[in-house]
């Protein structure tokens, strides 16, 4: 019960207030009586799904799970063009270089659009892995991502080559 009730606080506390990091959550939390560990809270935003969106000024809050498609896309798309640094991809693999602290987020927000070609994403803190089904899904991830960053858009084109077909692209934005 205990888990239950953290965690449903934890949802009205990020509905409520622009919490910016795990600290400021537990801090939330410790006012309403409920002491917890970095480690939970940390259980506690993977397992609801929080992810981290941009407030303005390079800054980042927690913010409940997109449950509107549409939604989740627009938040991609904005987050790509705020945070993505470079692409990558070699055959069945993309790589994904966000500025630090964001490359979870961006998985997450790539995990909500649940797009048939990638079968799952491993992020840290500056680098998502998106493992794709074959090579051609993941020329064809690698062209949705791109499309998607306002930054990339008009890389291809400008230089008058496209995405490699035989390996690694390697696109800085």
């Amino acid at each position: 019960m205990e888990k239950e009730r953290r965690q449903l606080l934890i949802r009205e506390i990020v509905s409520r207030h622009a919490v910016e990091t795990q600290e400021a959550l537990a801090e939330h939390l410790r006012r309403r009586g409920i002491h917890v560990t970095q480690a939970t809270i940390s259980r506690d935003i993977k397992e609801l799904g929080l992810i981290k969106i941009p407030i303005g000024e390079g800054r980042y809050r927690y913010a409940l799970p997109l449950e509107n498609p549409l939604r989740s896309e627009e938040r991609l798309r904005s987050m790509l063009r705020d945070v993505l640094v470079r692409v990558a991809r070699v055959d069945n693999l993309i790589v994904l270089r966000t500025l630090p602290g964001n490359a979870h987020a961006v998985g997450v927000l790539i995990d909500a659009q649940e797009w048939e070609e990638i079968l799952g994403t491993i992020c840290g803190d500056d680098t998502c892995l998106l493992i794709c089904n074959d090579h051609a899904a993941a020329r064809t991830v690698e062209r949705r991502l791109l499309e998607r960053s306002a930054a990339v858009s008009g890389i291809a084109d400008e230089e008058g080559e496209g995405p490699s077909e035989e390996g690694e692209t390697g696109d800085s934005l």
